[in-house]
């Protein structure tokens, strides 16, 4: 098991103590002296370096290594696999959903896991007491939290706009009797705002996802409407409008995607910046193999170059003052999230659902159709809480490869709808997304630590 990871990222050497998460940057006698899992003995490090360093430096340079041994604050033991083992199978609370209000989109991306917002036959639109039906479902099983999450999904949900503020209207005149915050998302494409609807989305939600790819001509070769064109020129001055709408408190992001088309998604993003845009998003794409614009293990050192762009592009930043927010790249080094969090993962199945426009739940929005997977229904008020537990008990301690990753606290164990895509198995991690994780987690371990 790894204790201790280093990389190099940009100029800098980093060593970091994967138990507690404290970074350290170094110079490059430290950097070579440290292994992963032990400090070798002083006299093996000198035979070894002799010939690049003086025995008296290497002599110094493993003293002061020795002493943050000693402080517990290097090569430190894991202290949370017996607490994984003892309290993971506590009574858990729905605190976030996913309401897939309607199963249709305006749109035709090439790479959308729900079949164009279709989801594989299950296709249809959340009638306004379905939805009140699946609010008053998570919040009975809420239990004593206090904040509930619901993000408003599709397909595109703006297409049902007026069953929206029904839908929000409902909750807020019932949150103070459920002694509860409600807080809704939404993820749109941005083809249908207005005035109108944007003045709304403002005040109604804590969080507006807005879609865009990024250039024009990779946007509108993978985001096209129903005739075969593209949507960029639509989209781009409305998402300008509704960001420049968004005061300072209030959250959005604007969020792409990347493929096998544009790996050099560093572009992408620039352009984004370019267009006004702070706070910004690019996923990378998660298709089957096989699918011309999946990726490759091949393909990762043009991702690398791109990340490393982009990390050399926002250290510039924020060395100058400039405010730029990369979603991937944010992360707390002074122990957040909390442990339980960085154990378990997303939550999906045992703290996070998806509610179809049928009624019926699922773990999340990726295991729609799945019928494997399917949780209950809010028709019989059923939930399978041995599925559920399935999805809880499925943590970095009882993952194999996580157990012995370096990046386990930060991506606590990878996405299980894509694991169980690659792999037939939830406890079985996919691994190119693993080597893009820790890729990412480098430039943002590194963000933090230059601050």
């Amino acid at each position: 098991m790894s204790l201790v990871h280093k990389f190099k990222q940009g100029q800098n050497y980093f060593v970091l103590d994967v138990n507690t998460g404290s970074v350290h940057i170094v110079d490059e006698l430290v950097y070579d002296l440290i292994d992963d899992d032990s400090l070798r003995p002083k006299e093996a490090l000198i035979a070894e370096f002799g010939d690049k360093y003086k025995a008296d430096i290497i002599s110094e340079a493993y003293d002061e290594i020795k002493t943050l041994i000693d402080e517990e604050i290097l090569y430190t033991e894991d202290p949370y696999e017996e607490i994984a083992h003892s309290s993971m199978d506590d009574r858990d609370y729905i605190k976030a959903v996913c309401l897939n209000i309607i199963h249709a989109c305006n749109l035709r991306c090439k790479y959308c896991f729900a079949d164009e917002g279709e989801y594989h036959g299950h296709k249809g639109v959340m009638s306004v007491e379905t939805a009140k039906k699946a609010i008053d479902y998570v919040v009975k099983r809420s239990g004593p939290r206090k904040n509930i999450e619901i993000d408003l999904f599709g397909g595109e949900p703006t297409l049902i706009m007026d069953e929206i503020k029904e839908i929000i209207a409902y909750a807020r005149e019932n949150e103070k009797a459920w002694n509860k915050n409600i807080r809704f998302t939404i993820t749109t494409n941005a083809t249908l705002l207005d005035d109108e609807m944007m003045e709304y989305m403002d005040e109604n939600f804590e969080n507006i996802i807005l879609s865009l790819d990024g250039r024009k001509e990779v946007n509108d070769k993978v985001r096209i409407k129903p005739d075969g064109s593209g949507c960029y020129d639509d989209i781009l001055p409305k998402i300008k409008k509704m960001v420049e709408k968004r005061d300072k408190n209030k959250a959005h992001t604007v969020r792409g995607t990347f493929t096998r088309e544009n790996l050099d998604f560093y572009e992408d993003v620039k352009l984004m910046v370019e267009e006004g845009f702070k706070q910004i998003s690019i996923e990378p794409v998660v298709l089957e193999d096989g699918h011309p614009l999946s990726l490759r293990e091949e393909d990762l050192p043009t991702i690398f170059e791109s990340y490393d762009k982009l990390y050399e592009d926002l250290s510039r930043r924020q060395k100058n003052g400039e405010e730029l927010n990369f979603y991937h790249f944010n992360i707390n080094l002074n122990g957040g999230p909390c442990v339980y969090k960085r154990i378990s993962g997303c939550g999906a199945g045992f703290e996070y659902v998806a509610i179809t426009p049928q009624g019926d739940v699922y773990p999340c929005h990726q295991f729609v159709g799945k019928e494997e997977y399917k949780l209950g229904s809010i028709y019989d008020d059923s939930y399978d809480a041995e599925l559920g537990k399935k999805f809880k008990m499925s943590h970095i301690y009882n993952k194999p490869k996580c157990k012995n990753c370096w990046a386990r606290f930060y991506c606590s164990g990878g996405c299980q709808a894509n694991n169980i895509a690659f792999n037939g198995d939830m406890k079985i991690p996919y691994e190119v997304g693993c080597k893009m994780q820790q890729k990412r987690i480098e430039c943002a371990i590194a963000l933090k630590a230059e601050q």
